[in-house]
């Protein structure tokens, strides 16, 4: 079987132009389906009226914590695609996909039936405003019953990534969200036979959308040959191989719980702000929306720098990974480096595109702007740092950081400090809790004992010293 020209040989060659090149495909799809979600909230907001977003806003919570879960395991696959990849041991490669993929169609079939069932209750459940639920429930079945094209599609992106290839991913991301911007006024609005469908419309396109683009990624992968294809006489490798199923649950697991962590603090936090009045509700929604962007960089990078490590440490390529780690935070400087000195330089004009530049919360924006974004600096780096020790399968210590971080720094001086600090206790907090991550994880790095995990349960990795990253 051949491989796509679009791989690219992540154990060989000069570094960092090789990370940069691996990462960039990544950072694009991100910025794509923050875009997506954007406009067709847009679409939503603006002409389906209040009620409708907000039955938008509840079901996306639930869809980004059904997401999270899956990410994980998602996550772990990678790292042992490109742990395998990295040894030359292809056929263990495909007894991973087979595992993965074969528990990906059992769990996503389960979620959506299970889901679109209980959609009333879970919205119910969450406090969704009542003139909302009907929105709501419209909207999110058929979310559910688009759930399993997207679960499978996010598990080949990751695969593919693992194996070295994040511009296939990248590409049929853009199609997906080509066809769902298109799409979204089609099905809301009507033409022609097509009836009007208002919310229901704009789920309606996001299934299209999901559903096309993974049936065309799935035709494009078997007329490449791609060599982690399965074709039918090896079905048997759909069968979820127990001992690799219990190393994807037990890895997997703890790295779909940070997304959890992650989640729940932001609501905690918001719980905070929302004590001092819509405007400044209004400024820190509005930096938000900022932020998502400054992070994205990082993410990027920290989960290139996974895929990365990973083939490496299969290769048994140790004395590549303290130059990954390096590279990876470089890399993060220049990237989110060049966004912070952006929003330093158009503070003001950055923030009035969600605030309208007269508004009277545009200045406590600025002011909590200038405290927190120079933080997204250390958030990078410890990400990077992040994606080099889970790629040997040390995938506790990111849960435990931010956990410590969001849950026992952040949260404790926004509350305990407000009473004299104002709202500024919640602004500082953020770079507080970045400057302890960074530090509990360059502690743990330097200690250098993540250097004895492993993912694949049955070689585990060769150990070797390593030099630190920062």
């Amino acid at each position: 079987m051949t491989s796509p020209a679009s791989r690219i040989a992540l154990t060989e060659g000069p570094i960092a132009r090789t990370l940069l090149l691996f990462s960039l495909p990544i950072l694009g799809a991100n910025v794509l389906q923050s875009l997506n979600a954007s406009i067709n909230a847009v679409w939503v907001g603006h002409f389906l009226g209040e009620s409708a977003f907000a039955a938008t806003s509840n079901a996306n919570l639930i869809l980004f914590f059904l997401l999270g879960v899956v990410f994980g395991i998602g996550m772990a696959t990678t790292i042992m695609v490109g742990q395998t990849v990295g040894a030359h041991d292809i056929p263990e490669a495909r007894r991973v996909v087979g595992t993965g993929l074969g528990f990906f169609v059992a769990i996503s079939l389960l979620v959506a039936i299970g889901g679109f069932i209980a959609t009333p209750a879970m919205l119910r459940g969450m406090g969704t405003p009542h003139d909302a639920q009907p929105y709501a429930i419209e909207y999110l079945r058929i979310i559910f019953v688009a759930l399993p094209a997207m679960y499978l599609y996010t598990f080949l992106g990751m695969t593919l990534r693992g194996a070295g290839d994040s511009r296939t991913p990248f590409v049929f991301m853009l199609v997906s969200v080509i066809l769902d911007i298109a799409l979204n006024p089609l099905f809301i609005f009507g033409l022609g036979p097509i009836p009007r469908m208002g919310i229901a419309g704009s789920a309606v396109a996001t299934l299209i959308a999901q559903t096309s683009t993974l049936l065309a990624l799935l035709v494009w992968l078997y007329r490449k040959k791609y060599f982690l294809c399965i074709h039918r006489n090896e079905l048997r490798l759909l069968v979820p191989d127990v001992t690799l199923l219990k190393s994807l649950i037990a890895k997997g697991l703890p790295m779909g719980a940070q997304m959890v962590v992650i989640s729940s603090s932001a609501i905690i936090m918001m719980s905070l702000v929302n004590r001092h009045g819509s405007q400044t509700t209004a400024a820190f929604g509005a930096a938000s929306q900022l932020w998502t962007y400054i992070q994205m960089p990082a993410l990027a990078i920290g989960s290139a720098v996974s895929s990365m490590v990973a083939q490496n440490v299969g290769a048994k390529r140790w004395d590549r990974v303290a130059g990954i780690g390096r590279a990876g935070v470089l890399t993060n400087f220049a990237l989110t480096g060049t966004l912070v000195l952006i929003i330093y330089l158009f503070n003001r004009a950055a923030l009035a595109l969600f605030l309208g530049s007269d508004s009277s919360a545009i200045g406590i924006a600025q002011h909590l702007n200038h405290i927190v974004v120079w933080s997204f600096l250390l958030f990078g780096v410890t990400f990077v740092m992040f994606g080099v020790v889970r790629a040997t399968g040390a995938v506790m210590l990111p849960l435990v950081v931010l956990i410590i971080s969001m849950w026992l720094v952040r949260f404790p001086f926004a509350a305990l400090l407000g009473p004299v600090m104002g709202a500024d206790a919640i602004w500082w907090s953020f770079p507080v809790g970045s400057l302890v991550s960074l530090a509990i994880t360059t502690v743990y790095y330097r200690r250098g004992t993540w250097k004895k995990a492993h993912m694949l349960p049955a070689t585990p990795p060769v150990i070797a010293e390593v030099e630190p990253v920062v």
